[in-house]
């Protein structure tokens, strides 16, 4: 089984930079590829998600899709195309003017996201609404909008998705929720 992560960098970031690196490195370990498409000569966020859908990812089996900023509104849109496993989200610039979409549907069997709580980029109550909406786990961080101080954290809690996800392929949702079986109806 091929499986793949996609880092999609922000808008003023790069596709290898230090968070690309550091979520690569946790990747490896758990036997992903990784590609970061470089989106520095688009500005456009709907144009980059329009880069992203135009790759071939047909040699892949599963997909993860991780964005920072920018890179979490193309992975968010690309998502309801690519229909990832999981969907990794550092400071998504959601309901931000210029954005095209205001309306999401994640479609990811299992979807994070980590804002910090000094963002003045994007505001984090961008993030509690969307993950309000879509009953999301949001993780707050003591950190400014690039996540970048609390990269070690960040590869950790990435490190644990990816756990969680395998988890999920391997155990059926039944056998996941405690009391739960697949024989036995769950007693009150």
């Amino acid at each position: 089984m091929r499986k793949l992560v996609l880092y999609n960098h922000g808008k003023d970031s790069s596709p290898w930079g230090d968070k690309t690196k550091a979520f690569t490195e946790v990747a490896y370990k758990h036997g992903y590829a990784v590609e970061s498409p470089d989106y520095r000569a688009q500005n456009n966020p709907d144009e980059r998600v329009k880069q992203l859908l135009a790759m071939d990812l047909s040699d892949y089996d599963e997909i993860v899709l991780l964005g920072s900023s920018m890179g979490a509104y193309v992975a968010t849109v690309a998502a309801e195309t690519l229909k990832p496993s999981g969907l990794f989200l550092l400071a998504p610039a959601f309901y931000l003017p210029g954005y095209q979409r205001t309306e999401f549907k994640p479609p990811a069997d299992q979807t994070l996201v980590i804002h910090g709580w000094q963002d003045e980029v994007v505001p984090p109550e961008n993030s509690w609404r969307f993950c309000q909406t879509h009953r999301i786990c949001l993780k707050m961080l003591n950190a400014d909008h690039r996540l970048i101080s609390k990269l070690p954290e960040l590869a950790e809690e990435f490190d644990r998705f990816l756990t969680r996800l395998m988890k999920s392929k391997t155990v059926g949702f039944k056998d996941s929720v405690p009391g739960k079986s697949k024989d036995k109806p769950l007693k009150r």
